[in-house]
């Protein structure tokens, strides 16, 4: 294995286990641990195998004066082992070698002395000594303990690490009778990079790990219960996905931002689950907004639709906006029995606009039909500000051909240069003029003005998104899901005005977008979230609740823009979430992890996460679909659904009829 992140030592620990399983049975068997960051991870390996574990003490020798660098290793018996290219390199005197050497063995007897607290040292002859540390960089120090331990004659001498360079490791396998290196990264820069928590381990840490070794040796039934077990135990139960009234509204609490996520974009329960989860919350905890990643002008004509106020007739003609790729994402059966209801909902309360309960988009890709909308709003309230709007915008007609992408490859190469500036100023146009638009009287004549205000920031955003696509100037993710939170942000604003108390609002996007980056390796790129930033910007006053599924089907495409199709999705992969949550024995669950602190703590360590998006790719699914992350740092609550199905698009293509299950390689899952 090449990469991995372990959450910290223990993690790393618990992995190693795995992978020496076939000690377990072999008579003799010893765990030693290099102190003090080889003790955690050796403890759990001992542990697994149900062997004694004990310290072996190694030291390196620091060249005086730059102690970081070093000229070898002293082990447990006085065994040095010189790195002779840096002592004929600095020219170092045998003499100032021997004192080195002598200091540092004294402090190696004094910590064996303080760590085996009167112990005395195991009797390694003929015994399978397993050397463990938290990982390696040149190997000295690990080299040093083979030669010691080889002069007590063992049966074999066996070295597990973690993380080390791949040439370490061969150069190890030359003097070990086995050598078991986790990953291998490449390039490697620093073992610490191997692990999320790599916090000092203390002497106190190693004489507690010992002595708890020392007196657990217990039969299996006694030994700690395992992270399914743990799962299992702390579950609560859900109907089609949905968790009790009683434990929905504990969960939620007084929090005004309510995020609920989606492993795919094409999976029925998904969609089906928070539909009724939000029923719930604007029926009976004060929610009266739902904010969905979706373009903003095509959820508004659903958004007047379902307040009474737009030209189509049925729910289904107002969903008819969403005609960009993927049309399934919000024109299928599950939203579309959603507005339905919302429109009832809303007719059945007072006249009063305040109210109602609003649907709304948070995505910046309608570049065109938001510039389309802001025209539009200024030709029926000001006819002279459209005439200026027409001017600026005109400069996206000379570049895109109607298409955002077109317009981003030629920002690239420098066309459109002008856009920028025109978009600024069409904004601030419309801002410094807001007031006088908004003569007329009336809620009505307030939300236009807000929603042709939006269009205009959309336009803004858009024009940087589309150009960061290609230009490469910051991270076009990064400018997406800022965009979203800042929508965010002022339609809570603007409900909140509207209503004279602060809004509530549920959003519904993928788990990728309502998941706190933070916990997850795309914050190693640097990458934000939705998530992340509401935690940030609204700290204790947000919840996230995310989805798994371990298998069933999915609506996806192939590609980007092609057709929809039905996908069966394979079984989840080894170490993942959706494995773990599989083992469980149970069709589905919930796990809130306010009132589940042992799970939390299980799913605090790195698992890899399923992520499908329009695309579905099982021939590449590892490479294409997983990411690594902190599930109960990314959450507040996950909730799995062993199986599930596509969900129906509107308009059921024949492809998509045709879909049915295909069947997994037999090479599957290593040929990904």
């Amino acid at each position: 294995m090449s990469e991995r992140v372990f959450q910290d030592r223990r993690d790393a620990g618990r992995f190693l286990a795995g992978m020496l399983r076939h000690y377990r049975d072999r008579p003799g068997a010893l765990v030693l641990g290099l102190p003090r960051g080889g003790v955690p991870v050796a403890y759990e390996i001992a542990m697994d195998l149900e062997a004694p574990l004990d310290v072996f003490l190694v030291r390196k020798l620091g060249v005086p004066g730059h102690e970081e660098l070093a000229m070898g290793a002293i082990a447990s018996g006085g065994v040095v082992v010189l790195n002779e290219d840096v002592v004929r390199a600095l020219e170092i005197p045998p003499e100032t070698i021997q004192d080195v050497a002598m200091a540092e063995a004294r402090e190696l007897l004094r910590r064996e002395e303080a760590y085996r607290e009167g112990r005395p040292p195991p009797d390694l002859t003929d015994r399978i000594v397993i050397l463990v540390d938290d990982g390696l960089a040149t190997g000295a120090s690990m080299r040093a303990a083979i030669e010691a331990v080889r002069r007590h004659r063992p049966a074999e001498v066996v070295v597990a690490v973690p993380a080390a360079p791949e040439s370490t490791c061969r150069e190890l396998a030359t003097i070990a009778d086995d050598v078991i290196c986790a990953t291998t990264p490449s390039p490697f820069y620093a073992v610490g990079r191997s692990y999320w928590d790599f916090a000092q381990t203390t002497d106190e840490e190693v004489r507690d790990l010992l002595r708890a070794a020392a007196g657990t040796r217990t039969p299996e039934s006694a030994r700690p219960p395992t992270d399914v077990a743990i799962v299992r135990s702390e579950a609560l139960p859900t109907e089609d996905g949905v968790p009790d009234d009683d434990v929905l509204f504990d969960l939620v609490g007084d929090a005004r931002f309510v995020l609920i996520g989606e492993a795919s974009h094409g999976t029925h329960e998904f969609y089906a689950a928070r539909a009724r989860m939000t029923r719930r919350l604007i029926e009976s905890s004060g929610f009266t907004a739902v904010a969905v990643e979706g373009d903003w002008p095509d959820a508004y004509r659903v958004n007047r639709h379902v307040r009474g106020h737009g030209d189509d007739a049925t729910a289904e003609e107002s969903l008819r906006g969403f005609e960009r790729f993927p049309t399934w994402m919000w024109r299928n059966a599950a939203v579309l029995d959603f507005v339905g209801w919302l429109r009832e909902h809303n007719d059945a309360m007072a006249p009063d606009e305040r109210s109602k309960t609003g649907f709304y988009g948070l995505d910046l890709y309608s570049l065109h039909s938001s510039i389309h909308e802001v025209i539009a709003y200024l030709e029926r309230v000001d006819p002279e500000a459209a005439a200026r709007a027409r001017e600026r915008y005109a400069c996206f007609d000379h570049h895109t051909g109607g298409d955002g992408q077109a317009y981003g490859f030629a920002a690239a190469f420098g066309a459109g240069e002008d856009c920028e500036r025109q978009v600024v100023e069409q904004l601030v146009d419309l801002r410094r003029h807001a007031l006088e638009h908004a003569r007329q009287d009336g809620l009505l004549a307030e939300d236009e003005r807000f929603y042709a205000e939006q269009n205009a920031r959309v336009v803004r955003a858009a024009e940087q998104y589309y150009r960061t696509m290609f230009g490469g100037r910051v991270s076009s993710w990064n400018l997406r899901d800022t965009h979203m939170v800042q929508t965010l942000d002022a339609l809570a604003d603007h409900i909140g005005h509207r209503q004279g108390r602060p809004a509530k609002i549920v959003v519904w996007a993928h788990n990728s977008h309502v998941g706190d980056g933070r916990a997850t390796e795309a914050a190693s790129r640097g990458e934000v979230t939705v998530g992340g930033l509401v935690r940030e910007r609204h700290p204790g006053d947000c919840r996230l609740i995310g989805f798994t599924t371990y298998t069933g089907t999915v609506t996806a495409a192939d590609d980007w823009g092609g057709p929809a199709e039905r996908k069966r999705v394979r079984p989840g992969l080894p170490e993942s979430i959706e494995e773990l949550h599989h083992e469980t024995g149970r069709k589905e669950f919930m796990i809130a992890f306010g009132v589940a602190p042992r799970a939390g703590e299980a799913l605090r360590r790195a698992r890899i996460e399923r992520a499908i998006g329009v695309v579905y790719r099982p021939e590449t699914e590892r490479q294409s679909h997983y990411f690594r992350c902190r599930v109960s740092e990314q959450f507040d609550a996950v909730i799995h659904i062993d199986e599930t199905r596509a969900v129906e698009p509107l308009e059921r293509t024949p492809r998509w009829e045709a879909g049915e299950p295909e069947e997994v390689p037999e090479t599957y899952p290593f040929a990904v």
